[in-house]
């Protein structure tokens, strides 16, 4: 018989997620507490939002806390870097061609 350990985030009464380790369950518990912040100050804001876009937004941001950190410093926010093709084995590279004078 196996013994397994299950760590599970539990908001309110109500199973929000199970994880395997406590690191994984606490950052998840931490992101949780973000999101609830962020849901008071945007229902406080002069904004109009329905409870479900209120809710999203604010998960939304505390999902992405690092990179909206970024740009609230100022930053712009990092692009995904294109990947370059690869070049096929059977194909050889160009050869630089000399100018004759």
């Amino acid at each position: 018989m196996a013994v397994i350990v299950k760590y599970i985030v539990v908001r309110n009464g109500e199973e929000k997620m199970t994880f395997a380790t406590k690191k994984e369950a606490d950052a998840y518990d931490k992101m949780l507490d973000i999101a609830d912040n962020l849901f008071e100050f945007l229902e406080s804001s002069k904004i109009k939002l329905s409870e479900n876009q209120l809710e999203d937004i604010s998960l939304l941001l505390a999902e992405n806390k690092d990179k909206l950190m970024s740009i609230l410093r100022g930053l712009k926010p990092k692009k995904k870097a294109a990947k370059k093709p690869e070049q096929k084995e059977g194909t050889p590279k160009k050869a630089k061609t000399q100018k004759n004078n």
